[in-house]
């Protein structure tokens, strides 16, 4: 088994949901991809959940706050990046014409962290981690694989991500974006057209790997969720679908044709 013990800067190592029921989605999401979940006292009040499989942390859930819900927010995926230094990130994010959700602070002793967003509006976290690395498992059925960013402002975009994270990134024959850190593809960018729905917001989404997309998409149904959009090819890679959790919390499937890249910064265990 390959476990991530340490991100490299400036990639993706953490994704968690917030949601307006916390038991129903702690529900989905075990029986939907097998993941167990530990609860964890926040000094604050409520829990935190480490979503696990195989007893490593591969995802993180928590509750919404009340002023959230008491707005109808649906439930949202949030992609972390990890970096050493989150100070040095937040002034970066200004500079390059983003906005902070909240300064940096700290998580207890599992790290620090601040939100933000783009020059776009796409909301991303950066996680500077102490005793909690991010995703032990990724890149492996029923964990994280891939992180895509739909945005209207791909120049926009591009600019941000290069100045922020010094990310590179190059456009396939179909126009998709792909983002390396020192020359490893670890994220992606979609431009949305019109056929997306104006009520979308530009986002970075979350895509988990699985062996078989359509009979997830039907477990997912069966549990509560919605297919949006469902068992489609990607090109030669594989395929994916677009699902929904009872509480609106938008995600991906994919499944591959071939092999995955190794995780970033493992160790076999």
């Amino acid at each position: 088994m390959q476990v991530v013990k340490s991100y490299p800067d400036n990639v993706f190592c953490w994704v968690d949901l917030t949601t307006p029921d916390q038991e129903r989605a702690k529900a989905f999401y075990t029986a939907l991809f097998g993941w167990a979940a530990d609860d964890r006292p926040i000094p604050m009040g409520g829990t935190y959940t480490m979503l696990q499989l195989q007893g490593k942390n591969v995802a993180g859930l928590g509750e919404m706050q009340p002023e959230m819900k008491a707005q109808g927010m649906p439930a949202f995926w949030a992609s972390y990046v990890k970096h050493n230094d989150v100070d040095s990130i937040a002034a970066k994010i200004a500079e390059a014409g983003g906005n902070l959700l909240f300064p940096p602070m700290d998580v207890m002793d599992s790290g620090r962290m601040t939100m933000g967003m783009d020059s776009t509006g796409a909301a991303f976290g950066v996680w500077q981690p102490q005793e909690h690395t991010g995703a032990e498992l990724v890149n492996m059925p029923n964990t994280l694989v891939w992180n895509e960013l739909q945005t209207r402002q791909p120049d926009a975009a591009k600019a941000f991500y290069e100045s922020v994270f010094g990310w590179t990134n190059k456009a396939d024959e179909n126009g998709y974006v792909m983002f390396a850190t020192d020359g490893r593809m670890q994220a992606g960018m979609i431009v949305m057209d019109e056929n997306w729905g104006p009520d979308i917001p530009n986002n970075w989404s979350v895509y988990f790997m699985v062996e078989d997309v359509e009979a997830k998409s039907a477990l997912a149904q069966e549990l509560g969720g919605m297919v949006i959009v469902p068992a489609t090819q990607a090109g030669e890679m594989g395929r994916f679908a677009v699902i929904s959790d009872p509480q609106g919390g938008v995600f991906n499937i994919m499944s591959f044709n071939g092999p995955v890249d190794p995780p970033p910064g493992f160790e076999r265990d």
